[in-house]
């Protein structure tokens, strides 16, 4: 069983001590997928803490399993065998309308693709999970406006997508992501559709977002990218690698 347990000593200098109870916690997670006649074990035993504040960068080669433990942490899909708690509430077996509820509410999803409306101006992408949630009008876009003014964007809420460039319509889907104060925030590839000025600029506002308090897992290919994170975590065969393995 692999574990890499996330604690304040392993924060930066200067950051805040971590709270007793981590945000997201996977105890001796497996996932298993039938192919054929042989079963392939996604995962196998990942057991993991990460505590609220802290900035994760999540890397590994491709089928080396971080796909799905992103998956999983996104309730996007649940363990085979183990349990994983976000916030101490054990969603692992959980029904899908449960799930459903838990992303909306309490992940914020950032994806490669910026999944914009092309119909809707920025606030009103940043305002659907409020919609969702069943959130009134008024109250809809004044948290839609704050959200936007947290990634800078406030000046652009009446805009397209399409008079946005590649970096503000990623920074609108940040919002959208804050819009529900999320438990965690988690982004999977957010620079890859961006050439290096905008992603530095993206990255900056994860910067931002971490110095701020925010919870941030992020899954990326890129070094570069990784390195911004406070720790960063490498998966390899269905299971995260302890500092000596990964070193070599």
């Amino acid at each position: 069983m692999s574990t890499v347990l996330a604690s304040a000593n392993s924060a930066h200098a200067g950051h805040p001590p971590a709270p007793s109870r981590p945000v997201i916690e996977f105890q001796d997670v497996w996932k298993t997928y039938l192919t054929g006649a042989e079963p392939v074990h996604a995962l196998r035993g990942v057991s993991v803490r990460i505590f609220s504040g802290e900035y994760i960068s999540i890397v590994g080669p491709s089928g080396s399993g971080k796909s799905t433990f992103m998956h999983i942490l996104g309730c996007l899909d649940t363990p085979t065998s183990g349990r994983y708690l976000l916030a101490g509430t054990d969603v692992s077996k959980m029904g899908e309308e449960q799930l459903a509820h838990v992303r909306n509410r309490r992940i914020g999803f950032v994806f490669q693709q910026f999944h914009l409306l092309a119909s809707l101006t920025a606030w009103r992408n940043v305002e659907l999970p409020l919609i969702y949630a069943g959130v009134d009008r008024r109250a809809r876009k004044a948290r839609a406006m704050a959200a936007l003014e947290q990634v800078g964007l406030a000046n652009r809420a009446g805009h397209f997508p399409n008079q946005l460039s590649g970096g503000q319509q990623q920074r609108v889907a940040v919002a959208r992501a804050l819009v529900n104060e999320p438990d965690v925030v988690l982004a999977d590839e957010p620079t890859g559709n961006l050439d290096s000025v905008a992603s530095a600029d993206v990255m900056a506002m994860f910067d931002e977002l971490h110095n701020s308090g925010r919870t941030i897992v992020l899954i990326t290919h890129e070094s570069d990218v990784a390195a911004r994170a406070e720790r960063v975590m490498r998966f390899r065969d269905g299971r995260f690698l302890e500092a000596d393995e990964a070193a070599k």
